[in-house]
């Protein structure tokens, strides 16, 4: 990004816990220490205080995220609301998909400890037009112009993790080259255009004499239902019921840490599904996707009740927040 010139927050490398605490007390907090490498979205701390980011060095350092922690990388906090740009490029062009608006922290809020994905919603307000714009001319065509410079032929899904800043400008927090999850499940409902047009184009090289992508106008809202105790320890294997009266009423049940024995629906991950509503407004998507979430049971069902607080009306997110509180 930096030698791209990609808008992004100021790092340093560490491979050292002593190097790594002696650049936190200097700098100070906020700040956040990121384990560098893949550790299923829980590998990030965003540290309020100096004492909690060199507790966060010593976890990664400890071989908590095995080899996604042998180095480390400490950014400068970025502040603002974070926003996902999913694009799709054929190594010459590149043409983002509607942007969305995830929700990390495991509590209400935002609070508590980053997740994988707590919920999501598309499209996202906060990235206008005329930012989405900008996006396009300061972040993806700037990433595929020094991937070719750097003789490298990327064909496949750009993934952007933006922090919008208070004054309205983008930062790129970081990039994924797969499908975002829990974003596409919001996107993809969404979408007209049939995939595999689009996907050919991308394999031909021949994205930029595609049609403009179709959408549709309404907006999907996704409500993840996790295991209780995730992001930590969770139990597996827990019986699960009321997946077809769920849907029965237009929502989508996508599966994220579901499995099948002796005929019978069974939790096997930390974020079990993604319960999807689609609605002409931000409102009926939520009330859609709440509604299906309640129709689901397993022992220890945990999810975030204000997810889309950022769009929904506050008579909305009352009546949602007014029920029985989650176990």
């Amino acid at each position: 990004m930096v030698d791209a010139g990609i808008p992004t927050a100021k790092y340093a490398q560490f491979s050292d816990a002593a190097s790594a605490k002696a650049y936190v007390e200097a700098n100070g907090a906020p700040i956040v220490i990121k384990a560098d490498g893949l550790a299923a979205g829980k590998g990030v701390t965003v540290a309020a205080t100096v004492g909690e980011a060199l507790a966060a060095i010593e976890a990664c350092f400890s071989g908590q995220f095995g080899d996604a922690g042998q180095t480390m990388v400490i950014e400068e906090c970025l502040m603002g609301q974070e926003a996902s740009i999913l694009a799709i490029t054929d190594g010459h062009t590149i043409r983002p998909l509607l942007p969305a608006q995830d929700h990390k922290r495991i509590g209400e809020g935002d609070t508590g400890e980053n997740t994988g994905g707590m919920g999501v919603y598309a499209p996202a307000p906060i990235v206008t037009p005329a930012l989405l714009e900008k996006v396009q001319k300061q972040v993806l065509e700037p990433a595929i112009a020094e991937l070719k410079r750097r003789n490298i032929s990327y064909c496949g899904i750009l993934y952007a993790g933006l922090m919008i800043t208070p004054a309205g400008e983008a930062k790129v927090i970081e990039f994924n080259c797969r499908f975002g999850d829990p974003e596409t499940q919001a996107i993809m409902p969404l979408l007209n255009t049939p995939l595999d047009a689009i996907l050919t184009a991308c394999i031909e090289g021949q994205l930029a004499s595609l049609p403009p992508l179709d959408w549709n106008p309404g907006t999907c809202a996704c409500v993840v239902t996790a295991s209780g105790g995730y992001p930590g320890s969770y139990k597996r294997g827990i019986e699960m019921t009321g997946i077809p009266e769920a849907e029965a009423n237009g929502a989508v049940v996508f599966h994220a840490g579901t499995q099948v024995k002796q005929a019978k629906l069974l939790t096997d991950g930390g974020r079990v599904l993604g319960v999807c509503g689609i609605g002409e407004t931000f409102d009926r998507a939520f009330a859609q996707s709440y509604a299906a979430v309640e129709k689901i049971n397993y022992e220890g069902k945990y999810y975030r009740r204000d997810i889309g607080y950022q769009v929904r009306s506050a008579q909305s997110l009352a009546e949602t927040l007014d029920k029985k509180p989650n176990s």
